[in-house]
């Protein structure tokens, strides 16, 4: 007889209906209309199928957010704290400036024409949806399922059982009975706080995983310390070390925190 390890789950294990589920998501949303994240960037350029990656330094940045799709991500070059880059989007249209370049660029939110350049193929929205997770549409239609993960330490040869809640969303297709996955979020039941996002383009495609770990508490909120966002179509990667965060700001977020001032003589490339 061989032994197996014995898988430890946590202390408390919660329960919640599929529509309290759903209420606690979109009451959080609901209550959130601006956000300002002080963070650590970190992005990587992959290349999966030859399993390789090309690591970029660390970098300060401020990310500001206000509804319903203002953004700006601001990068700073690290000691010296001069501007890096300089990203704003109003949820339609985004401008990137890099002036070490001397360099903007101005496109869509939406990607109609995809470039060699992994990085070029970047919209801004992706930001916004791994910054929070979104609450449910009015049309949306959704199923929470109960699962539980096991988590290996091959170090420890120890085996965790983690209990979750699967909640999955979609829409249907205009005059169709096809269902369209928006979202999966996945919720730990031990504080049923989301540890994880999966989103979907409109051709169902796997988008954007979102990963969230080490909630801590920033003011009235908890909020994760660590966002890992993966782009499997751009094979790119991008962690989130935050170390501050401040929600519904008073006095609130300004139209002009919003607005890059783009030197004349600016070489302008746009996007499509």
């Amino acid at each position: 007889m061989r032994r197996l390890p014995v898988p430890k789950g946590p202390a408390v294990v919660q329960t919640a209906t599929p529509e309290e589920l759903v209420n606690r998501l979109n009451q959080r949303f609901a209550s959130l209309e601006s956000l300002t994240a002080r963070v650590d960037l970190q992005a990587s350029v992959l290349k999966s199928k030859e399993g390789v990656a090309t690591d970029y330094t660390s970098v300060p940045g401020l990310i500001f957010m206000r509804k319903p799709e203002m953004l700006r991500v601001y990068g700073m070059v690290p000691v010296i704290r001069t501007r890096l880059f300089d990203m704003v989007s109003d949820g339609k249209e985004f401008t990137l400036y890099i002036p070490s370049k001397n360099k903007a660029m101005r496109g869509s939110n939406a990607v109609r024409k995809r470039s060699a350049n992994q990085l070029e193929n970047l919209r801004p929205g992706f930001f916004l949806d791994a910054l929070v997770v979104r609450g449910l549409e009015p049309n949306d239609l959704y199923s929470v399922t109960a699962d539980e993960d096991m988590v290996e330490d091959a170090a420890k040869k120890h085996l965790s059982s983690v209990p979750e809640y699967i909640l999955s969303i979609y829409r249907r297709k205009p005059d169709s009975q096809k269902l369209a996955p928006v979202r999966v979020v996945h919720f730990h039941r031990e504080d049923l706080l989301p540890y994880q996002q999966d989103l979907y383009d409109s051709e169902g495609n796997l988008e954007t995983e979102v990963f969230y770990a080490q909630f801590g508490e920033f003011g009235t909120s908890k909020y994760p310390s660590v966002v890992t966002i993966k782009r499997p179509l751009e094979d790119i990667r991008i962690v989130l070390t935050v170390q501050d965060v401040k929600e519904n700001q008073d006095p609130p977020l300004t139209d002009d925190q919003f607005q890059i001032n783009i030197p004349e003589g600016t070489e302008i490339q746009k996007l499509e």
